[in-house]
Parts: C-alpha cells; structure tokens; sequence
C-alpha cells in the first residue's frame, strides 16, 4: 500500500476530484494549507504599493491506495493538475505498512 499526498493549486481541486472519481478512487482527505516552493511567493501591488505573499494558498490531497493503482491515480493527478506554470504542485508517495478500518477491524487491502 502506498500513500499518495499532493499538493495542488486550489483551483484544480474540483477538476482533480472528478478525474479521480472517474478511475474509480473515491477515498481522499483533502486540506487547505499554505506555503511555497522555489518560487518563494509573489509580489503583488495593491494602491500603488507592491508587498510580497510569501505563503501562498494550496490545497493537499491524501489517498492510499493499493500498490498495483498507485501509478494511475498519480498520472490522473499529474494530467489534471498540470498547467505548466511554476506552482503547479508536487506529488509524494510513501509507503504504508498498515491500514485498519475501525469500524470492521478489517487490515490491509480490504480496509482500503
């Protein structure tokens, strides 16, 4: 099993949502955050004066997933995601040892 955690622009949240959901991954955890990349921030200019926002608003998804639909659900995400402009986001996958349902008891794959 593998963890699958994004982060995206806010604005594709909704485009990434239904992509997912069309390959069949309905589990995810999603959270809004904040913070930059190489970016460093952007200056914007509000009346005249420019002031830098270093920390920018972000959305981070959270899925597990089995290790045989890891690759196509980080495609999906990739695809939806993308829009070739600096501050698209980036993807991190780690490996998970257990996954417990609580309300079952049921381990592993079945508790996905």
């Amino acid at each position: 099993m593998k963890k699958i955690m994004t982060i995206i622009r806010p604005e594709k949240l909704e485009d990434v949502k239904q992509a997912l959901e069309e390959i069949g991954c309905h589990g995810i955890t999603v959270k809004e955050v904040k913070g930059r990349g190489i970016q460093l921030g952007i200056t914007e200019s509000y009346r005249g004066h420019d002031y830098k926002v270093d920390l920018l608003p972000k959305v981070e998804i959270e899925i597990i997933a089995k290790d045989e639909d890891t690759e196509k659900i980080v495609d999906t995400i990739v695809k939806t995601a993308q829009t070739g402009c600096i501050g698209d986001g980036k993807v991190f996958i780690s490996p998970i040892e257990e996954v417990i349902r609580i309300r079952t008891g049921e381990r592993g794959n079945k508790a996905i």
